[in-house]
């Protein structure tokens, strides 16, 4: 192998990724095991974990383990972190992905079910997760968290602040567990900016182009565009990489 071929490498590794079979976790669960790694693909949907984990089996030759969870409920992690370890006897990357951002007309259509909802899968599942994994990997000497965070954490707007205000502490939770699990163990946020998929289907599109042509490269991003940055993080290429955020958003300013 090439010099940046091995850095990259992922052979014989275990990745878990939630939210892993659709959306950005899919390309990404895909691109690990396009470098040699072994996947966890977790969500709540079975049946797409089952078909996004056939599909990496048939064109990589990679195990892909399908597992239904739902990430916000804290009693249901463990059973997805033993599944992990039963299979594979490892894990040697957690990618936390699994978010939501429910729509609402106004700030006083936020009701407390909705709050608790957003809070619950994309930070209070995260933390509790990378715990359960974190303290395997302390014990293993290695391992590498990443938490993928949104630039909506950094630059809230009144249309999805539940879902700003989890991320921001998701933000807080990597530095926190950085020092809290290493130094064997690195803990990164990678923090998305606006990417055309299945979620954008939703989206003002044309509001979306319009906010874009203040950004650096003026468009949203594809799913495959996020693949490098989340290899970088899990691989050996960031081993002096802990405590940090990296944006893939298009240049937002």
């Amino acid at each position: 192998m090439g010099y940046a071929d091995t850095l990259f490498d992922l052979t014989d590794r275990v990745v878990l990724i939630t939210g892993g079979s659709r959306g950005l976790g899919r390309e990404m669960a895909f691109g690990a095991a396009r470098c040699g790694a072994d996947v966890v693909i977790a969500s709540r949907d079975l049946d797409s974990c089952t078909a996004t984990a056939a599909e990496i089996e048939a064109e990589t030759g990679r195990t892909a383990l399908p597992y239904a969870v739902h990430v916000g409920r804290w009693d249901e992690l463990p059973g997805l972190v033993d599944a992990a370890y039963e299979r594979f006897g490892k894990v040697d990357a957690l990618i936390n992905n699994a978010g939501m951002s429910p729509l609402y007309d106004t700030l006083g259509d936020v009701n407390e079910k909705l709050f608790d909802a957003v809070v619950n899968l994309n930070l209070k599942g995260p933390f509790r997760l990378s715990v359960l994994v974190g303290e395997r990997m302390v014990a293993a000497g290695r391992g590498s968290i990443v938490n993928v965070s949104s630039t909506g954490s950094i630059r809230p707007t009144p249309a999805i602040l539940p879902y700003a205000a989890a991320k921001a502490g998701l933000n807080a939770l990597t530095e926190g567990l950085a020092l809290g699990l290493g130094p064997h163990v690195r803990v990164n946020t990678l923090m998305s900016g606006p990417f055309y998929t299945d979620v954008s289907k939703h989206w003002d599109l044309d509001a979306v182009a319009e906010a874009a042509r203040s950004h650096a490269l003026q468009r949203a991003g594809d799913p495959r565009e996020i693949v490098g940055s989340a290899l970088y993080l899990i691989s050996d290429a960031s081993s002096y990489t802990s405590a940090a955020t990296l944006r893939v958003d298009g240049g937002i300013p």
